[in-house]
């Protein structure tokens, strides 16, 4: 019992004296903390950011309805920009209406099938005001509304008779009923597209905007409408809705052979078209999202090592200025161990201030970040305690080697230096 408390009894004085030395050179060691505070703080800011976004888009990404999937052409997310790639994406074949009614027909695991194809931009008209010309103009079967996660808030969504008899209906996005109806309901009303009106019979929900895109800016009519204005050759992309999640993966691999047999592709070749889902488009999130965080790490990995390289500059010229002391310390009964324990805490506790610091400022700066782009404030509880056991290893690994110097000091050396 009192060997431990002796232990604890020679901590807390190597602690007070570490702590002493540090607030003595205040300006020296706000200096050396520096470098420790801005790798903390880039790796805190970035994971702090990242974090308060991540779960904000990953629930805008819930695009598709459940144990929904959808076939295009191109990737949802795309993160190879070269022209190479974006040739091969080129070079496919589009999806038509055809497809769709096909898939329709030979999907036996299927609960629906729908087409929807964004052919247009452009200006939207009313009788009380006109948008400015980025309104998305939409075809869509009735399916797409249950398959694409629409929810009507107002009216009704498109039926089949509005199909089949290529009806100048319209459903509009929330955003949009918004500006061009400011004043009441728009059911009933017209809205006029490239010279063509449509009446209006339902209004969506809103579902807000992803990656800074509104969503709720859009115009929906018959998808028969669209080929009726813009040719048979109309493409687009086929979204098919599975029973449940136990038929989910059987479902996606019939729905992938049957469209694998209508575009002739040979046995053996990868799919000429991309497969999208939910889980597919918030993976390929986390794999951008992954590169930045270790992209991240490598630049705060460097900035600390450089500040390590500090620390351990200062603690050397430290040892050098205190010889002296290190001497009295040793002729009065102080041990190596004692000598080496105080310079590695003051080495700790000059990163450990800066750690705290960095973590405190990454949070608040991740956090406005993240703020300004309508996403609610996290603490990354994990991040902050990884960024404290990084700055001990740090102030650890840089300062032994002028703590082992200083407990090598000659006692009688130490005591005639000047």
């Amino acid at each position: 019992m009192k060997v431990r408390f002796h232990w604890v009894s020679e901590f807390r004085e190597a602690v007070s004296m570490a702590l002493n030395a540090v607030t003595t050179h205040r300006l020296r060691s706000s200096l050396t903390l520096l470098g420790i505070l801005i790798g903390v703080f880039s790796i805190i800011l970035v994971m702090t950011a990242i974090r308060a976004l991540q779960g904000s888009i990953e629930n805008q990404m819930s695009q598709l309805g459940n144990q929904t999937f959808q076939f295009q052409r191109f990737p949802a997310i795309r993160v190879d920009d070269d022209e190479e790639s974006f040739d091969k994406y080129f070079r496919r074949k589009r999806f038509y209406l055809a497809d769709a009614l096909a898939v329709r027909e030979r999907a036996t695991m299927a609960r629906a099938v729908s087409a929807t194809s964004e052919v247009d931009q452009g200006e939207v008209r009313s009788r009380f005001t006109k948008t400015n010309p980025s309104i998305a103009f939409r075809g869509m079967s009735p399916e797409s509304f249950e398959t694409r996660n629409l929810t009507v808030a107002e009216g009704r969504a498109l039926v089949e008779s509005d199909i089949t008899g290529s009806r100048h209906v319209a459903v509009l996005g929330a955003d949009l009923a918004r500006k061009v109806f400011p004043f009441g309901s728009p059911l009933g009303e017209w809205v006029q597209f490239k010279g063509i009106k449509y009446t209006v019979v339902g209004v969506l929900e809103s579902k807000g905007s992803m990656f800074g895109q509104n969503q709720d800016g859009f115009l929906a009519v018959p998808i028969s409408t669209v080929i009726n204005l813009y040719g048979r050759e109309t493409p687009l992309t086929i979204q098919v809705q599975a029973w449940n999640q136990d038929v989910y993966d059987d479902t996606v691999e019939q729905v992938r052979g049957i469209l694998r047999t209508l575009r002739k592709v040979p046995p053996g070749d990868p799919d000429d078209f991309e497969i999208v889902s939910n889980d597919s488009l918030i993976s390929q999130f986390r794999k951008i999202t992954l590169a930045v965080r270790a992209g991240a790490g490598l630049i705060s990995s460097i900035a600390l090592i450089a500040a390590g390289i500090g620390i351990m500059n200062i603690m050397l010229v430290s040892v050098t200025e205190r010889t002296k002391e290190i001497g009295i310390r040793r002729a009065i009964g102080a041990k190596k161990r004692n000598i080496m324990t105080q310079f590695i805490l003051e080495a700790v506790i000059l990163s450990e201030m800066g750690g705290v610091l960095g973590i405190l400022l990454g949070i608040l700066a991740g956090n406005l970040a993240a703020m300004a782009l309508s996403t609610p404030p996290v603490f990354p509880w994990d991040w902050a305690l990884i960024g404290l056991g990084v700055c001990s290893i740090v102030g650890i690994a840089f300062g032994t080697y002028p703590a082992w110097k200083a407990a090598q000091l000659d006692p009688i050396e130490s005591l005639r230096y000047e």
